[in-house]
Formats: C-alpha cells, sequence, structure tokens
C-alpha cells in the first residue's frame, strides 16, 4: 500500500505542465482542465476579440477582482473593432502594450507559467492562432485587512501601523518610509507546491554585497514543497538551525524595518505573513525596541540597562537560589536562612525539584493563557497561578520562596522586548538550574561559560553574533548598552556594509 502511494504521489508530482502552449485554443482548454481538474471555481470563457478571432479568458474567482476584470479586460476587449493586421501574434502584441497599458500585464508562453499565473491571481488572455498569452494583474485586494497597530510590538510613542499578510502592501509600508532607487526588491517563488511570494529588500551600495549573495544563495536553495509562514524560511536559511538564539530578527513594524534596512541590513518578506524577517543580527538587538529611538537618551539607556538586568534575573534567578539552599547556605543571611528552612520544613521534594516543577506549572499556565480565547485567556493565567500557589503551598507540596522565585522570573522574562529572545532565555533556564542543583554555583558558572562559548561562535550571515562586544568594537558600543544623544549616533559605524559618512 504504502509503494503503491508513493507511485501515485509520484505520477501526480510529474503531471505535465513544462511543455509551452499551443496555437490552438481548443487544446489550450483541454490541457487546463486538465491541470485543474475538479477545481470548480475556475472560471474559464470564449470570447470573440476584434470581431474575427477566439479567445479564451481563464481565472480562479475569488483571487480575482471580478469589478476590476470588467473595467480593465472586459469592456476595453467588447470595444474593440476589427484588427487591421490578421495574424493573432501581433493582435496579442498590440494588446499588451496598447490596450492593457493601465493595468499591470506581461507576455506568457510557458504552460507552467500560465498555471503559476492562474494560481498567483492573475487573469490568462489566450488568443487563438498564437502561442503566446497575456497575464493581467487584476488580483483581488479586498481579501486584504487593513494595516493596523501590531499587537506583538506596542509602543507608546511611535507608528501605529503594522505588516498585514499581503507582501505587496508590506513592500509599499517600507518604500513610504525608505524613499530612494537605491532601495531594492527582488522576488523569489518558494514551495514547489505553494509558489509563495518571497521579498528581498536590501538598499544597493550601503548593504554588503556579501551578505545580500549569500541570503539569495539560500532562498535559491530551499527545496521544500510548502512555505505557509515566514518561520519555515527562517529555520531553513539560518547559519546554526539547532541553535535556541535568534539568528534573525522578527518584526511587525514598518518603521523598525526601514531603520534596520538603513543600518546596511536587508529584509525578507513572505506573502501570507505580517512578519518581517532582517538579517543580519547580533544578540543585543532582541533587548532594543523602536522607541528606544523616540525617546530621551537617558530614559533610553536606563530602560535597556533594567532590560538586562532582568534578563539576567530571567535566566539565574531559579538556578542562583537552588545553588545557595542546596550548598551555600552560608551565603546567606541568618534570619533569611531561617526563614527559609522553616517555610521548606513539611515539603516533600529537594529544592532542584521544586524549582523545576514550579517552572513547568508556571510555563503551562502561560501557554494555557495564549490558547485560550482573548477574554478569558490572561484571566485563567493569573487566577490560575493564585489558586495554584497558594493551594501548594498551603499544603505543603512546595515552599513559598519558591513560588516568589518563579513568579519573579516570569515577570521578568515578559520585560525582554523581542519574544524569540525571550523564549531563548526561558529554555536556557531549565538546563542551567539542573547543573545548579547538582554542582551549586560552579555548575551555574558552567553553564554560563557554555552558553556564552555558544553564543561567541554563532554567526548571523558571516556576521559575529556577539559583536561589537566580541570581536570588540568601542564605536558600537554607543548603540547597545546605553542608547548615546541622536547628535552622537547620527553618524554610524556600520557593522554590515559601508561607513555612513
Amino acid at each position: 500500500m504504502r509503494k503503491k502511494q508513493k507511485n501515485e504521489n509520484k505520477t501526480w508530482r510529474n503531471t505535465d505542465t513544462n511543455n509551452g502552449l499551443s496555437e490552438h485554443i481548443d487544446e489550450n482548454e483541454t490541457a487546463l482542465k486538465d491541470v485543474f481538474m475538479n477545481c470548480s471555481d475556475l472560471y474559464m470563457r470564449k470570447i470573440i476579440i476584434a470581431k474575427s478571432f477566439p479567445g479564451l479568458i481563464v481565472y480562479i474567482q475569488g483571487l480575482a477582482d471580478i469589478e476590476h476584470i470588467e473595467t480593465a479586460l472586459l469592456k476595453p476587449l467588447a470595444a474593440m473593432k476589427s484588427f487591421s493586421d490578421a495574424t493573432a501574434s501581433a493582435l496579442v502584441t498590440w494588446m499588451n502594450k496598447e490596450l492593457f497599458s493601465i493595468v499591470q500585464a506581461e507576455m506568457v508562453v510557458e504552460r507552467k507559467d500560465v498555471i503559476q499565473r492562474i494560481m498567483l491571481g492573475e487573469v490568462m488572455i489566450l488568443v487563438d492562432g498564437t502561442k503566446e498569452a497575456i497575464a493581467v494583474n487584476v488580483e483581488n485586494q479586498q481579501l486584504n485587512r487593513q494595516p493596523e497597530e501590531p499587537l506583538s510590538e506596542s509602543l507608546i510613542r511611535g507608528a501605529r501601523v503594522g505588516f498585514i499578510e499581503d507582501v505587496k502592501v508590506n513592500v509599499v509600508l517600507i518604500r513610504r518610509r525608505v524613499r530612494m532607487p537605491e532601495l531594492k526588491v527582488e522576488k523569489f517563488l518558494i514551495g514547489k507546491l505553494s509558489n509563495t511570494s518571497v521579498i528581498l529588500m536590501y538598499i544597493e551600495h550601503l548593504s554588503s554585497d556579501k551578505v545580500v549573495k549569500e541570503i539569495k544563495k539560500r532562498l535559491e536553495s530551499i527545496d521544500v514543497d510548502i512555505v505557509l509562514e515566514s518561520g519555515n524560511i527562517e529555520e531553513l536559511i539560518s547559519d546554526s538551525r539547532y541553535s535556541p538564539f535568534p539568528l534573525m530578527q522578527t518584526t511587525e513594524r514598518p518603521d523598525t524595518a526601514a531603520a534596520l534596512l538603513m543600518e546596511g541590513k536587508s529584509c525578507i518578506l513572505v506573502d501570507g505573513s505580517p512578519m518581517a524577517m532582517v538579517a543580519p543580527v547580533t544578540f543585543w538587538q532582541g533587548f532594543q525596541t523602536m522607541e528606544d529611538y523616540n525617546t530621551f537618551f537617558l530614559f533610553a539607556s536606563a530602560t535597556r540597562w533594567l532590560r538586562y538586568l532582568f534578563a539576567a534575573i530571567a535566566l539565574l534567578l531559579p538556578s542562583f537560589y537552588v545553588a545557595v539552599a542546596n550548598f551555600h547556605q552560608e551565603m546567606i543571611p541568618t534570619a533569611l536562612a531561617l526563614s527559609i528552612a522553616a517555610a521548606r520544613e513539611l515539603v516533600p521534594f529537594p529544592t532542584m525539584v521544586e524549582a523545576l516543577m514550579m517552572e513547568i506549572a508556571f510555563e503551562g499556565l502561560r501557554e494555557a493563557g495564549i490558547r485560550l480565547p482573548t477574554p478569558i485567556g490572561p484571566t485563567i493565567s493569573i487566577v490560575g497561578a493564585l489558586v495554584i500557589g497558594e493551594a501548594a503551598v498551603q499544603a505543603g507540596i512546595i515552599s513559598a520562596p519558591v513560588v516568589i522565585v518563579v513568579a519573579l522570573t516570569g515577570i521578568a522574562s515578559f520585560l525582554i522586548p523581542k519574544l524569540n529572545m525571550s523564549n531563548a532565555l526561558r529554555l536556557m533556564r531549565f538546563p542551567v538550574t539542573l547543573f545548579a542543583g547538582l554542582f551549586g554555583l560552579y555548575g551555574v558558572v558552567v553553564a554560563l561559560l557554555a552558553i556564552l562559548i555558544h553564543l561567541v561562535n554563532l554567526r548571523s550571515f558571516g556576521m559575529p553574533y556577539m559583536s561589537p562586544a566580541a570581536p570588540f568594537q568601542s564605536s558600537g558600543l554607543l548603540d547597545v548598552f546605553i542608547k548615546a544623544p541622536t547628535w552622537i549616533l547620527y553618524k554610524r559605524k556600520r557593522k554590515t556594509g559601508v561607513e555612513n559618512s
């Protein structure tokens, strides 16, 4: 049965669509009907063009805009008079250049290109007597939602516009902020079955040619059937596929993408996804927001230090508590040590097991709050944490200090602005806690050294992940640990590409 299914899939994948179009419109109609068999939303209509040439209009209902078809295609075709040149090829050429000059039209000669254009929402016009067809872009824009404020990157001061699921609109949103011809937009079709449009944007002479070529090479090498989200592309082209740390920055904000493009980076947009991916990136970008550049530099610098502090708490607080409570009690003040001992008197589990149990429970509540419907999700997560924590302490299953430690750790993880970076630190917290339970603070140091070595060895499209700290670059530190005033940052040392002079 499996071999039969495999052979059937092979036959299906090898459906012959690579031949060119036929001069006979009936043969083209039959071939398209075979390809789109059992597709009830396929619309095919025969017409007479210029009073003497049989023609065929083909499109997918819903993907193409009916009103646009009526005004931009059918009315001009119906108003055409007899064509002086008797050849169908000349008629198609004239229609493409003159009749459809106000819409985006292109000549197509391959059958696979015809099928691809139909699935992209374009209308195909075929004329009897020629192997050339016209693809007219009348995609239905009513399927797209309006740009709204992004939920994942809310700001107090900043633009209230975010990307949507239409890649064409997303390109326009970036072009409105970077109005220069050097901003290049290159298109790739990825996915043998989905034919998903993937856009690469970069600023010529500002982005590194080496990085741009590497991104193009990786995009062209992708060999998959379906691409539905930007995360599929990110996982396939990242330098280290097994690293939990994000090697590409994702953003829903056009202003963030535009600012990073002006720094010499490249932006990747995927049709159907409201997330833009930016490369190359550094570790420190996971703690920066667009609002840092819209506020007073002293406040922005203090906020960054607060994020770094709470990132350390999110990673190390449970492990530090486990190590001190188990191996280094002499570091705790006497009164606090007696309080912790009294709280743990009836707890049947070791400190490490207790902390890991609470961490897993907290992560479960967080996930439940995300998956539940919006009106009740936050309520369930907050109430669940309070009820479970209080009941567990009263029952003697866990101690109150562990509840406090886990709660502070959870709050600290929320202060990290980039979700991918927050997820990486949350994941690393578990092995660090395990090392702390086995070896004390020595285990914490070993775990931190292992993480640091991993970070230093990471590359994002050839760029050191920990730069400008490692390798050290003093000028780059003005926008890492602090946010220097704008009058100092107006000349930026390029991490990629050329220097802004």
